[in-house]
């Protein structure tokens, strides 16, 4: 899995614990690793929500200030409304 280099220090330290993806297809399997920065991740949990099913406690876990935010990152592969469906990719660091 790619992060955004601002992003990557908090992924590894494990202050960031869920991201947001846009995809036709996970492009991340439960129990792999992937480097990150010169860390590594393991993938706890992907699943399919709703926009709209963000909690704000999801929006602090994915290192973002508000859902607006997290809206734009994730938009870099499409529009966003509330109802568009999301891969949300669980981890810790290890």
């Amino acid at each position: 899995m790619q992060f955004s280099k601002e992003l990557r220090e908090g992924v590894a330290s494990g202050r960031i614990t869920v991201s947001f993806r846009l995809w036709q297809r996970p492009h991340a399997k439960v129990g792999s690793r992937y480097q990150v920065g010169s860390g590594s991740i393991e993938v706890d949990d992907v699943r399919l929500i709703p926009f709209h099913a963000i909690t704000k406690a999801d929006v602090r876990r994915a290192g973002e200030s508000d859902r607006e935010s997290l809206r734009c990152r994730a938009a870099h592969a499409g529009p966003i409304d509330d109802d568009t469906m999301l891969y949300m990719v669980e981890f810790h660091p290890v």
